[in-house]
Parts: structure tokens; sequence; C-alpha cells
């Protein structure tokens, strides 16, 4: 599965609200409950900090499979 691109207005974004921007999470506590369980990784790694703060370039897997790479405003 090809990641999906997210587009980021700002420097950064808190791993709980990238997956609500997705639309992987409803909610902000739908999203701290799948991190708590470890079923987000950051660049590889299980990330189980909801404050966690992503850069573009930045890649996020999820533990269905599906993957989002994180794209600055400005670039392709």
């Amino acid at each position: 599965m090809e990641p999906e691109r997210i587009r980021i207005k700002t420097d950064t974004i808190k791993v709980q609200q990238l997956l609500k921007w997705a639309g992987v999470a409803q909610t902000g506590g739908q999203a701290k409950e799948m991190i708590e369980r470890g079923e987000v990784s950051v660049n590889g790694e299980r990330e189980l900090h909801r404050g966690r703060q992503l850069l573009p370039g930045d890649s996020v897997q999820l533990a269905d499979g599906r993957e989002f790479i994180l794209v600055g405003w400005g670039e392709e």
C-alpha cells in the first residue's frame, strides 16, 4: 500500500492531532487510545506519547498497515 501524503500548514503537528486530521480517529480520545494500545509508529518506532511533535518528512504507520508521510504546505 502506497503511503498517503498529509500536508500540514504548521511547522509541527502532534501525533494525536495528525490522527484526527487524517481521519483515522474521530476524537482526541480515540486517538489517545490508539497510541496507548501501541497501534501507532513514527519513523518505524512504536510511539506511546500523544504529544510527540511531528515534522514534515516524518512517517506515521498504523497497526492496520496504513502509512502517512507528512509534507510541509509549500512542498511537493
